[in-house]
């Protein structure tokens, strides 16, 4: 494979919504260079990129692929991403590697939800991004609408470079504004004409051209005085500009094509080549230990893995991005995180499913090796003496909860190594055992992925797995003091047991004052790992109860605490007085007391107006502004608050707060009511008083199961 230079790799992702066109173009740009000899489709299940077998069944991208090709003595690395947002994991990690984002609008829609959604990812970075408005070929193909909604959601520096002179049907004509002149398409696209501008378009063409030349002109101080000076500015001093506009985020090059039909792709090429900037012309990369990375290839080496993969034939791959210095065959670097050091025994340029073996690479590429047995998504490989950490990729929280079991028990163990190995693939599934539900928990995107997840294990790992809904973590408290006096005694020969204890409880809130009419001998605050405290106070005197049984009482009250009386849920935000008791000078011991303690606190529990705790998430959901009275009413249904509603363009942000216990299958629930045109984020808010009607059915059903 030739080899580039540091300065002639390009590093872009397409992104865009979904049925936006990104695997067909991808496919185009690498026909185009000569590095496939045909071009694949969706349809026929051959394209490069779309390679995975659950693709080729759902017809649409779940993983980002990497890709490269080469255009006129550039390399152009591709990641192409899904365009389903239960895949942000893919696009998230794609994007933060890139140095252009190429964000592709279906022109038959203009911008969708889900293009909102990736741009504030590529926002949040501040990754240069260039529009290219796609299947102009389409018979409802609307290319101003479409550039019109581009402006309403992310403003007036998106600047025309081209625009097609025949949309829709029989489309193979686009004016190109830096170049002033037309490319006409022969009917199988590929290389077009070079034109001069038809007259009746020398009017639209000159005043788009002028307002690209102001456009340019305002990001350099220079380019603005020659711009004064002459009224103009050449090719060369447009793309300067139009260049530093991208790296200040200000400017946003909107191009025109059809991927599908080949026409367009190569001049997007070539402004990839000569404006988009490289990595070394970015702002350097940050270091949590507060260096500065600035891609230099004569630097110690420095890689940042930001995809983990598992191929049955391969096994790990490691996808990197080289950061600094140049990754060769056979280098040792250490890996910050585990401080483990792993050798470089294979470095290949992936295609796909293709692997093009390379002898090295250069800061700024992007490359893959096999088989790093200490190195996960997010760590960083270094050849330096000291450790150096790349911030790590913030991936989304999750919006969907599920229990999962294996519906053979003997597949438990496989099941848990299957879901770790899939964790590493997608940052966005996690899972954990609560030993508090007793359920294995999975948390991901969305009922998409969720069928993603459970394919995968059943055709890749090869194990039948079911989802069950996931019980909720209450939480039980109370809502008045209460006090009881409870004695333990045994007698079966020899050593008894006796203990008794005298307590009062009351509710708890950090600053509370200290008890009346006590005489307190200590107080100890617990914060509980569940949420909330315990506030335990020793006001024993006289000797009632010898000192050593003072912790066996808090033990006591602690293991009922773990499992509540209500529900057997974890209690919180109580206070616990110990304030007298009585002992046996024989039969006292750290048992009877543990008893008594528990059996005491329960008793006063049940007296305390016991009230039960529901967890509530703040949701924030993006739908276009016909379904929001829909959605809202939805979520009434559903015991939410409104809290709030804000205009986004098209578009309504609300925002609510609603119960943990119905928001189970929400998503599919959201998707259905807006026909997949909404998308929410849900986050855990705080814990809330069940209505008491509510309780009553819980606390009846939870006595039912124990009964059974």
């Amino acid at each position: 494979m030739k080899v580039f230079d540091d300065k002639h790799i390009k590093n872009i992702v397409l992104v865009g919504g979904a049925k936006s066109g990104k695997t067909s173009l991808a496919e185009t740009m690498l026909y185009e260079a000569s590095l496939i000899t045909r071009r694949g489709t969706i349809e026929n299940k051959n394209t490069v990129s779309d390679f995975h077998e659950i693709e080729h069944e759902r017809g649409i991208s779940v993983y980002a692929t990497p890709l490269h090709t080469e255009w006129r003595n550039y390399k152009i690395n591709i990641i192409d991403t899904p365009g389903l947002d239960d895949f942000v994991g893919e696009i998230v990690s794609s994007v933060r590697v890139a140095d252009t984002c190429v964000m592709l609008i279906n022109a038959q829609h203009g911008v969708e939800v889900g293009t909102e959604l990736v741009w504030n990812h590529v926002d949040k970075y501040r990754k240069p991004t260039i529009f290219a408005i796609n299947q102009l070929d389409h018979p409802q193909a609307d290319f101003d609408t479409s550039l019109q909604s581009i402006r309403e959601h992310f403003g007036n520096n998106a600047v025309l470079m081209q625009y097609p002179v025949n949309p829709g049907n029989g489309f193979n004509c686009i004016i190109d504004l830096l170049k002033m002149i037309m490319y006409k398409f022969p009917e199988e696209g590929g290389k077009p004409e070079k034109l001069a501008i038809p007259e009746s378009e020398h009017a639209r063409a000159d005043q788009l051209h002028n307002e690209l030349v102001e456009k340019a002109a305002e990001n350099d101080e220079q380019l603005m005085e020659l711009y004064f000076e002459t009224g103009n500015l050449n090719e060369d001093q447009m793309r300067k500009g139009l260049k530093l506009g991208m790296m200040n985020h200000e400017i946003f090059p909107v191009f025109c094509l059809s991927g599908l039909q080949n026409m367009g792709s190569g001049r997007l090429m070539g402004f990839i080549d000569n404006v988009a900037p490289c990595y070394s012309e970015m702002p350097a990369e940050q270091s949590e230990e507060g260096k500065d990375v600035n891609g230099k290839k004569d630097d110690s080496a420095i890689m940042f893995v930001f995809r983990t993969d598992y191929e049955p034939s391969l096994g790990k791959i490691s996808f990197f991005k080289v950061l600094s210095g140049t990754v060769s065959k056979g280098l040792h670097v250490k890996n910050s995180h585990s401080h483990q050091v792993e050798i470089i025994n294979q470095l290949f340029v992936m295609d796909g499913k293709n692997r093009n073996p390379v002898d090295q690479l250069v800061a700024g590429d992007i490359g893959a090796t096999l088989k790093l047995k200490n190195t996960d998504t997010n760590d960083t490989l270094h050849a330096l003496p000291e450790d150096i950490t790349i911030k790590p990729i913030n991936f989304p929280k999750a919006r969907m909860r599920t229990a999962i079991e294996a519906v053979d028990k003997n597949d438990d163990e496989r099941l848990g190594e299957a879901l770790r190995k899939m964790h590493e693939q997608d940052q966005t599934l996690n899972y954990h055992f609560s030993s508090e539900l007793k359920q294995l928990i999975v948390d991901c995107q969305g009922e998409l992925h969720l069928a993603t997840i459970k394919w995968t294990l059943e055709h890749v790992y090869n194990l039948e797995v079911q989802f069950v809904e996931p019980r909720i973590p209450y939480r039980e408290t109370i809502q008045r003091s209460a006090s009881t006096v409870y004695r333990h005694k045994k007698q079966s020969g020899g050593s008894g047991q006796f203990g008794e204890v005298h307590i009062k409880i009351e509710p708890y809130f950090e600053g509370k004052e200290d008890p009346q009419g006590f005489n307190i001998r200590g107080v100890e605050l617990i914060e509980l790992e569940w949420g909330g405290h315990l506030q335990f106070i020793n006001c024993i005197t006289g000797g009632s109860i010898d000192a050593r049984f003072i912790p066996s009482v808090l033990k006591g009250v602690m293991q009922k605490m773990e499992e509540g009386p209500l529900t057997s849920s974890h209690v919180r935000d109580v206070r616990v007085i110990l304030y007298d008791g009585k002992m046996h000078a024989v039969d006292s011991n750290d048992m009877a007391f543990q008893i008594a303690g528990a059996m005491a606190f329960k008793a006063a529990f049940h007296e305390a107006q016991p009230k039960l705790l529901e967890p509530i998430y703040k949701v924030d959901i993006l739908v276009p502004e016909d379904h929001s009275g829909d959605v809202m009413t939805d979520l009434q249904s559903r015991r939410g608050i409104i809290l709030g509603i804000e205009s986004k363009g098209k578009y309504s942000q609300i925002m609510a707060r609603v119960p943990l216990h119905n928001l189970y299958k929400y998503s599919t629930a959201l998707r259905s009511m807006t026909h997949g045109k909404a998308s929410h984020a849900r986050e855990f808010a705080d814990y809330a008083a069940v209505p008491q009607n509510i309780q009553d059915e819980i606390v009846a059903k939870h006595a039912q199961k124990e009964a059974h």
